[in-house]
Parts: C-alpha cells; structure tokens; sequence
C-alpha cells in the first residue's frame, strides 16, 4: 500500500495583534497602525500592519525607530491577555479539520493534512492537491467569517516549506508546493526566505557566493558548513525537500524544562529559553526578553514550591555560538532579586555585537520554599496576589512593565 504523501499547512493570522485591534475598533481599519506601545516609550514594536511595514518597520524593532520611519502610525499598547481569546477560538476551527496538530506561536499552527483526501474529496476536484487546496481555503474562509481574523497558508511536504509557502501567500492567501515541485519553488528564492537563515547567516553565505536556495542547494557539503556550521547538512536536505514533516508535541511561546520525574534538591531544574524570530540587537528588546524571562521562571518555581541556589543564563548568536554564565546566590523565586543577577551575568557574556538569536534562563539546586526573610520579603504579598490572578486568568493576566515590551509571541 503506498505510502500517504505528507502535506503539512503552516496556518498564520496575518498581523495578528494588529487585526484584533481592528476588530474592537472598526475604526481603525485601513489605517497604518502599530502595537507595542506609544511614541516616547521604551520598549519594541509587537506588530506593525501592512500600511507602516511599506516604511520599514518591523516587529521587535524599537519604538524609537519606528516612530522616525512612520511618526503618523497609530500607536497602541500590547493588552495582554485579550489576544489569547481570539487564537484559542481559531485553534478550536483549525483542530476541527485534521486529526493532528501543533501550536507554533500564537499567531502559527501547522496541520497535517496526510491522508485526508478521501475525506475531503467533492466532486470537481481535478486532483488530490486540489481537494487539499480547496479545503484549506474554506478553512481560512471560516476563520474569517467566526472570528473575524485574515490568515494564510501553506502546504507542503515538510514543515520548513510549509513555512515559506505561507509568508510567500500573504496577505489573505494559501499557496500549495505539490510533492516533487520543492526545488522548483525554493531554488528562486534568496536565501533569507529560509527558516533559520538570519541576516548573519545571510552574510556569510553571500560572501561564499551563495545567493538563492538553489545555490545552497548545490553546494558541496564543506562549503556550506564554512557558512553555516553544524547547522549546513540539515539546512540544505530542508532546502532539498527533505526536511522533517512530523509535528511532534506543540512548542509553547516560552521553550520550557520541568522534569516531573526528579526530587527536589540538587539535580531538579526550572527552564525557560526563547528563540526569536528575528535576530536582534535592539538593547530595549533584549533587557525586555530577559525580565520576561526570569518573570516566567521565578513564577514556575513559586508553582513548584521551590527556590534556587544557582541561576544560568543561555545566550546563542545568530551564528549559533551558544554561551552560559552562572551565579550561586541566596535561595530566590523572586524575579525581584533575580533580574538584577541575570542584567549582570547578560553583560559579561554578551563580549560580541553579533545579533542575538537565543535567551534562556535556568534555575538549578532547587530547594523547598523557604519562610527566611529576604530583602525582598516585602515582595511577598505581591507575588501571591499576581499569582493568585494568573491561577484564575492565566499568566499573561499580570505582567511585569519592563517585561511587556518582549512580548512572547511577535508576529509575522
């Protein structure tokens, strides 16, 4: 029996954040607008709309910059905790047409469409692609028509391509890599369009000649790897067709590690790490990402019960050299104490000015909570009451002001 082709869709609200605001003010439809926060703060944009994108803004560049490329934009703050609502109802549609799925961010999931179809066929499609293709479309019709969001896709025999498909379809599109066509689509494109290529890699691969996919797909093994490190030989088989199409387990906003099956003491850990989606420089970003960070393990530890002795603070380049600095304190889940420890230990990795791809914080030699006083006992009543919050709205109910200008979910 022959073996069902892979077709996996990267399904992606366009502008997110920026569409939800437009659906609680109609008014702002059609208008150039910026989520993130107002002119003068500091902090980064979360979402930029079509209108202020044609100017060069992005997400998770500076409020400062962007107001100098488009100080006409309508600027808004990030309301944290109403975005989520209008995903949720959209995953629930989405998870309505495939019997697997994966939540990439809160704007992204893929779908798995292998094998449907049998269930999807009408009469009139003129092909198995074609049923696929139809059936997608009325997906996004819907998600357009209950929630009231635009959104795009595309399918493809693996996730990478999928990925592509779908920024390449926007606005309001679907596109569809048959099986077999990968090389023919990819080879085109400048290798920026690659998931994974940053404008380092970029650089690097450019200065070897390395221009578009194609180019990268027949390059000999060695030279790419002068570009691109270990990370050559599974870059160019995705570039190929090859890469991998399983969805495995959802990946939250935050990359997290909670051993359940160890005691707790010197071998249990607490994690959180984020790869951005974009390489960044930007120090407002960064010290941002960083608060969001700590905010987010400190409150997992206070989940736990526990407090650490040890906190280690991951940083990976977009060239993907990977560095960690560690410290021994006094026994904390308090992001209070924390943050300070982590801008220290930030500073005296970061010897480069290479963008940065990867920040995470570990915390390790856990012990049982305990009722000494500290410095910041005083944060104590704080902690329960945000907690006691986050238990009943979930945990971007509450955040920390520095920690809302890295949102966890930026936008493509």
């Amino acid at each position: 029996m022959a073996l069902a082709v892979p077709r996996i869709c990267c399904l992606d609200l366009d502008t997110f954040f920026v569409s939800v605001e437009r659906l609680l003010d109609p008014r702002l439809l059609d208008k150039p607008v910026i989520v993130g926060g107002l002119p003068g703060q500091r902090g980064v944009v979360t979402a930029a709309s079509y209108e202020v994108r044609a100017l060069g803004v992005r997400s998770g560049m500076s409020l400062q910059k962007a107001y100098a490329l488009a100080p006409n934009a309508i600027y808004l703050p990030t309301r944290h905790g109403v975005y989520g609502e209008y995903a949720e109802q959209t995953r629930r549609i989405a998870e309505g047409y495939t019997p697997a799925s994966q939540v990439a961010s809160i704007d992204e999931m893929f779908l798995d469409f292998s094998g449907c179809e049998r269930l999807y066929f009408a009469p009139g499609d003129a092909s198995p692609d074609e049923t696929i293709l139809r059936t997608v479309r009325r997906l996004t019709d819907e998600i357009a028509s209950r929630v009231g969001l635009p959104s795009s896709a595309g399918i493809a025999t693996s996730r990478s391509l999928a990925k592509v498909a779908s920024v390449l379809s926007k606005p309001r599109g679907v596109l569809l890599v048959p099986a077999g066509g990968e090389l023919e689509f990819l080879s085109p494109l400048p290798v920026r369009k690659f998931p994974g290529i940053g404008p380092v890699a970029e650089q690097k691969l450019q200065s070897i000649g390395l221009l578009t996919l194609g180019d990268l797909q027949a390059a000999p093994l060695p030279v790419l790897q002068r570009a691109l490190g270990a990370w050559a030989e599974p870059i160019q088989r995705s570039c190929r067709g090859l890469g991998a199409h399983e969805l495995g387990r959802e990946r939250p906003a935050f990359r997290e590690h909670d051993p359940s099956d160890v005691d707790v003491g010197s071998l249990g850990t607490l994690s959180n790490e984020r790869t951005f989606r974009e390489d960044v420089r930007d120090p407002a970003c960064i010290d941002a990402m960083l608060c969001a960070l700590c905010e987010r393990v400190c409150w997992r530890a206070r989940k736990r019960g526990v407090q650490a002795r040890t906190v280690t603070l991951k940083l990976r380049y977009a060239d993907f050299q990977t560095l960690q600095r560690s410290r021994t304190l006094t026994p904390t889940c308090s992001e209070l104490e924390l943050y300070p420890v982590i801008r220290q230990l930030f500073q005296r990795a970061r010897t480069r000015r290479t963008a940065i791809r990867l920040l995470g914080i570990r915390l390790s030699n856990l012990r049982p909570h305990s009722p000494q006083l500290t410095l910041f006992e005083h944060s104590g009543p704080l902690h329960r009451t945000m907690d006691s919050v986050r238990k009943r709205y979930g945990f971007d109910a509450l955040r920390i002001a520095l920690a809302d200008s890295a949102d966890p979910e930026p936008e493509s």
